[in-house]
């Protein structure tokens, strides 16, 4: 068929059209069907599967994750009930209100159990933090470096918690001698001890 022949083609006679020319046209209408339905219909799609297609990624590593944290829940709860024990025991280590003048008379007697010699030993207000209240106590003592140590070591030792703080440690006056002809030295510092404030609830 030639273009002649094409631009003679009448469409109100298109049932008496040769049957390559019918071919052609039904061809064009089937390529303009697809690419309409694809732009109106299909392409949609498309663009929603991809967005349901990273919907599903991600539910996916969620699954993953809780699926991971699932095999773990024993460890999980194992290692919470060790962590509850630990707090349990770091708390009976905490004095309670009543027990806070009996724990400052250890103090004392831990210091002068050493040989330190008391300048200053002054406990100063309770301090509220979220949960608990620190009780601080500045104190200013004289001893000998071994002295000094041996307090600090027994303040360690005591069954109740307390933090030694801002220690600042100089010569004695003048230079002296402490026992045994030892260098005497001064030591300032804070120490602290806390109670848990649940208690008062």
């Amino acid at each position: 068929m030639t273009l002649d022949e094409l631009n003679e083609l009448d469409f109100s006679e298109i049932g008496e059209w040769p049957l390559i020319a019918k071919l052609i046209i039904v061809s064009i209408l089937s390529i303009g069907i697809g690419v309409g339905v694809y732009y109106y219909d299909t392409e949609k799609q498309y663009i929603r599967l991809e967005k349901e297609q990273k919907v599903e990624a991600k539910l996916k590593r969620e699954f993953e994750d809780k699926q991971a944290k699932a095999v773990n829940l024993e460890a999980y709860r194992q290692q919470l009930k060790e962590m509850e024990e630990t707090f349990g025991a770091m708390l009976r280590q905490l004095p309670n209100k009543t027990e806070i003048p009996a724990l400052i008379v250890d103090i004392s007697q831990t210091g002068l159990a050493a040989g330190l010699e008391f300048e200053l030993f002054k406990p100063e207000s309770e301090r509220r933090k979220e949960f608990y209240a620190e009780k601080p106590i500045t104190i200013k003592v004289h001893g000998t470096y071994h002295e000094i140590g041996e307090f600090i070591s027994g303040i360690a030792a005591l069954p109740r918690i307390v933090t030694i703080h801002n220690i600042s440690i100089k010569p004695g006056r003048g230079g002296g001698k402490g026992a045994a002809g030892a260098e005497a030295l001064v030591m300032d510092a804070t120490a602290k001890t806390y109670r848990y404030l649940e208690e008062e609830g």
